[in-house]
């Protein structure tokens, strides 16, 4: 299906990656629909850093996913859905798992019946890498094994197995993306790359979790491409689909790699408030790219040195946003 022309909605669309989706989706000529969480300030995050001719011609709806009747009006005339908004923070997780189970799980519910009443042709749902928990084996394949090593990695498996039912039930067209470690400009520091290179940018020592889990780091360009090759393709109905650059690089290699990039020698001090419980630690996450390879003819271009230095260059340009002296969860 090509997206150009198509009414498009895209949820969670103030997000970090949900921002880089819309500017995309703009790029190729869709009509782009956005559905944000309502605040007194409507406020639309992310969306307000895109550049104003983008954000004349995008259509913005405030709400919240938990509220069916919102999620129904906001379907109306679209041709695809996005489906991103989710509270992604596994350490809040730890702390308010209802949130996630009301946000992710019964929101995500929300948004398959709404597209099935309203006749959606596609539908996107977001996943994560997270619901593999810790590799049985690597790399890993959409057949791993699925473990809750979270509230928020349980709250994204029932939200995919909502999907699959739909899907098997009622024939509605459904594909899920399992991005891995995202990472570009506009991330927060509840990711670990922007806390590092925020803290290196003006601190001598700075303050990390555990430094020998393993992630699949992928560049956000690379993951919004696979959000569109998906949508675009016929191949991608009712399947699950890893978005992953295929290599697996430790938190303290990243440290090393960010150290190079600045030529800075910066001490890095273990926060135990940062560790997370042993059991819930995901220890490595290395992706198997092959089906998107052949399903939707993906494949990821960007390399990590080059990815970080785009990071590093936007959290210059925008460093008085960021607040490296607290824990952000």
């Amino acid at each position: 299906m090509e997206l150009k022309g198509k009414k498009v909605l895209v949820t969670g669309a103030g997000g970090f990656i949900g921002s880089h989706l819309v500017e995309k989706l703009i790029e190729i000529g869709a009509d782009v629909r956005i559905f944000v969480r309502y605040t007194s300030q409507g406020e639309t995050r992310h969306i307000d850093k895109l550049p104003e001719k983008d954000r004349e011609k995008i259509e913005i709806f405030m709400g919240d996913l938990k509220d069916f009747d919102a999620v129904k009006n906001v379907m109306k005339g679209v041709d695809v859905v996005f489906h991103l908004g989710a509270v992604i923070s596994i350490p809040h997780s730890y702390k308010d798992p209802q949130e996630f189970l009301e946000t992710n799980t019964l929101g995500t519910f929300n948004v398959l019946m709404a597209a099935k009443e309203e006749g959606v042709k596609k539908i996107i749902i977001t996943s994560t890498s997270e619901v593999y928990g810790t590799a049985l084996y690597t790399p890993i394949d959409e057949k791993h094994p699925l473990q809750a090593q979270s509230p928020y990695s349980a709250s994204k498996i029932a939200a995919e197995k909502f999907a699959e039912s739909f899907y098997n039930a009622y024939g509605t067209p459904v594909a899920i993306i399992r991005p891995f470690n995202t990472y570009g400009p506009r991330q927060s520091m509840r990711a670990v790359i922007p806390t590092i290179i925020a803290q290196a940018l003006t601190k001598d020592k700075i303050k990390l979790g555990a430094l020998s889990p393993k992630r699949d780091f992928n560049y956000v360009k690379d993951t919004i491409d696979g959000f569109i090759k998906i949508a675009e393709s016929e191949n991608s109905i009712g399947e699950v689909i890893n978005v992953g650059s295929g290599n697996s690089v430790s938190i303290g290699e990243i440290v090393d790699t960010i150290k190079k990039i600045l030529n800075k020698d910066f001490e890095v001090e273990t926060d135990e408030e940062r560790i997370r419980p042993e059991k819930s630690e995901v220890k490595v996450l290395i992706c198997d790219n092959s089906k998107a390879r052949e399903k939707i003819m993906w494949e990821p271009k960007y390399p990590l040195e080059k990815g970080l230095k785009e990071v590093i260059d936007y959290i210059l340009e925008n460093i008085k946003d960021y607040d490296t002296e607290k824990y952000h969860i």
